[in-house]
């Protein structure tokens, strides 16, 4: 049996401090196989984006343990982190966080640029050719479209050929044909490359097409069952 690509042991997190502290995650664990689609789904102030965040190195935990792609991140220093991230981990958020005075090319050249890459501008234009953006590279973030900016955030985060892609209501801010369309891009990307995806979701219909789903409630898991995905 293949080691986990993410194992979460007995994790907990309180953001906040005296009467306006908040527990946010109690005692969670979670094992995710490589290659897997998962879907964490809930109720909202459940605890799903903090623990995505908490995957990602973004988010610091109190206490448990925390290993992902075979790195132990508990105990690492911020620019270790970082640099982890930057080689594991591409991160797809639902207001796209692009850079508004970067090109397309530019934003998704930049992490590619961090990791020492050999030519970040020539893979920042075959990772948009690959979500059909050959048209849009010099465009700026305010020039596209929200479909068209998630297409560029997808590139961005898949650039480096991550074995982890998170994803935080990827279709959130998308009209429902749109959002369709960047759904089937993230799944069929995850699976042409053999990336493990993670994604929170309010979408009923985009939780079934993972493999399985984790439900939380209240800052714990209740549920975490494989599912039969439902094809798209």
């Amino acid at each position: 049996m293949t080691e986990p690509v993410i194992e979460l042991e007995d994790l907990s997190l309180t953001l906040g401090e005296g009467a306006s502290s908040v527990h946010v995650l109690k005692g969670i664990s979670l094992s995710v196989e490589a290659g897997q689609s998962t879907a964490i789904v809930g109720p909202s102030g459940s605890g799903k984006s903090t623990l995505l965040m908490v995957i990602a190195g973004l988010e610091r935990v109190d206490s448990g343990t925390i290993r992902v792609g075979g790195t132990m991140l508990n105990g690492l220093s911020e620019d270790a982190i970082a640099a982890f991230r930057g080689r594991t981990i591409g991160i797809v958020f639902q207001s796209f966080h692009l850079i508004p005075n970067m090109t397309a090319l530019e934003n998704v050249a930049v992490p590619l640029e961090l990791a020492g890459h050999r030519d970040p501008f020539g893979a920042a234009e075959a990772e948009l050719a690959a979500v059909g953006l050959s048209d849009r590279l010099t465009h700026y973030p305010g020039e596209l479209s929200g479909g068209e900016q998630q297409r560029v955030a997808i590139a961005r985060a898949l650039a480096p050929r991550p074995a982890i892609l998170i994803a935080d209501e990827p279709t959130g801010n998308l009209d429902q044909a749109t959002g369709r369309q960047i759904a089937d891009l993230l799944f069929a990307k995850a699976e042409e490359r053999g990336t493990s995806l993670v994604l929170v979701t309010h979408d009923p219909s985009l939780a079934a097409r993972c493999a399985r789903q984790v439900s939380m409630r209240s800052g714990r898991i209740e549920t975490a069952a494989l599912e039969t995905a439902v094809p798209a």
